[in-house]
């Protein structure tokens, strides 16, 4: 088939479509997405929200990317978005603050030395270990890195750790902090496998220059709609893709040796087919075809796990004493200052990631709960003007050991799958999202080829 007789259906503006779409436009392919929603970015985008009449915008969460997340950096670049604007690198930094305003842990990578010897130095030299947990630590670095970080049956990831005799303490402090924020599953039940790929991406990785590493935290300082919708659906609309924003697709059927596609403004044809939508949310889409009942049933056994972002708005002139700090022994776990991050002053953002009591509070419990746990971590802070709390119910899947995930290829021809849940070798992050939907880009180009 001819590119000018192919036309490409993208199904969810999210991170895995918008990929997709704009690695197809950059090979002269006819791409039209649809979007259910007002808003492109899925769940990595900013939202307006009112307080006492006044108007806010928000991100719909507090994302952190890594230096390891090459394919996002890239396509970001590609769109003509500067790293330096949009992101503060900050080196590996884990800070951890109890709730009697004491630190009791820290650790800093040696970012001038190559990988490992940066995070090994690091343990070395970390605060809140006692010597035998910092040379636990250490052994279970040299074990990785000597097996190439993989292991041969997956498991959870604490029974890994207790096996490789990691402390209560050393997994409360380091082990389970990295795994919430990698994989937003519970030690208890979260895959080994999947962990370890991100730590050898994140800590065996490249040295990119003497200042950029793949173990660096890239915090947001823009909106997210400004570092990914925005720019993406800019640069895809000039090569001529087409956007359809608050088109719901209400059904997909196979037609000829294409796809019939239905939403409010009637039925619509088509030579391929890319789905990138949440997991929950394919029965609705591919349920009548039969070659897809594979992917339904993996699919449909997922669990999944919340991420509450807690927007607290103080007097302008508050800060804390760093950008991200971590919080023990509390329902919040990370609080990041927004005015030092991306000048929203005196504006805090405290994520709960998983599963947890938290979900029984009303929002505004949760919000008053963690306004008091701040104030006893940052005894100079004051009471909070306002609050807001964002929560995704079903932020990620539940990255749990031997999850069976589809691949972006289907049964059907023609028709592939997008979405982080498609790239098995990582957990639900924007990068898995990126791979997958360049990978679905990749099938089509290479079929037509």
């Amino acid at each position: 088939m001819a590119i000018s007789n192919t036309h490409i259906a993208i199904i969810g503006g999210g991170c895995a479509g918008l990929s997709a779409a704009v690695a197809l436009v950059d090979r002269g392919f006819h791409v039209t997405i649809f979007d259910s929603s007002s808003q492109l970015g899925g769940r990595a985008r900013t939202v307006l929200v009112e307080n006492n009449s006044l108007m806010h915008l928000l991100d719909n969460g507090q994302h952190i990317l890594l230096g390891a997340y090459r394919e996002t950096l890239t396509l970001l670049r590609k769109v003509g978005v500067d790293e330096n604007q949009a992101f503060l690198r900050q080196p590996l930094k884990i800070k951890m603050q109890s709730s009697a305003a004491e630190t009791i842990f820290s650790l800093k990578s040696a970012h001038y030395l190559p990988a490992p010897l940066d995070m090994l130095v690091g343990l070395i030299t970390c605060k809140g270990l006692d010597f035998s947990e910092r040379i636990a630590a250490i052994k279970l670095m040299v074990y990785l890195k000597k097996t190439h970080y993989k292991i041969a049956n997956d498991k959870t990831l604490e029974s890994f750790l207790i096996e490789q005799k990691q402390s209560h303490q050393l997994i409360k402090m380091l082990w389970e902090p990295l795994c919430l924020a990698a994989l937003n599953t519970p030690v208890a039940r979260a895959s080994t496998c999947i962990f370890l790929n991100v730590i050898k991406d994140s800590f065996s990785g490249s040295t990119f220059t003497s200042r950029k590493k793949s173990s660096d935290f890239l915090l947001p300082s823009l909106d997210l709609s400004k570092i990914i919708a925005y720019p993406l659906s800019q640069y895809i609309l000039s090569k001529g893709g087409e956007i359809k924003l608050n088109r719901r697709i209400r059904s997909l059927a196979i037609h000829d040796d294409g796809f019939c596609l239905e939403s409010r403004d009637g039925q619509s044809l088509f030579s391929h087919v890319i789905i990138a939508v949440p997991p929950a949310r394919l029965d609705k889409l591919i349920g009548s075809i039969p070659k897809l009942k594979n992917v339904l049933l993996k699919t449909q056994s997922y669990g999944y796990q919340p991420i509450y972002t807690i927007f607290l708005q103080y007097p302008p002139q508050t800060t804390l004493p760093d950008v991200m700090s971590g919080l023990s022994n509390t329902l919040g776990q990370w609080v990041f200052d927004r005015g030092r991050l991306c000048n929203q002053n005196g504006l805090f953002a405290v994520i709960v990631s998983a599963s947890g009591p938290h979900q029984l509070l009303s929002h505004d419990e949760l919000a008053l709960t963690i306004a008091k746990e701040l104030n006893q971590a940052f005894p100079n802070i004051p009471k909070p003007l306002w609050h807001k709390v964002i929560a995704e119910k079903r932020a990620t899947f539940s990255c749990t050991p031997d999850l069976a995930r589809p691949t972006n290829k289907t049964l059907q021809p023609k028709l592939y799958i997008a979405g982080d849940y498609t790239y098995a070798d990582y957990p639900a992050t924007i990068e898995g999202a990126v791979r997958s939907g360049i990978a679905c880009a990749n099938l089509i180009s290479n079929h037509l080829d």
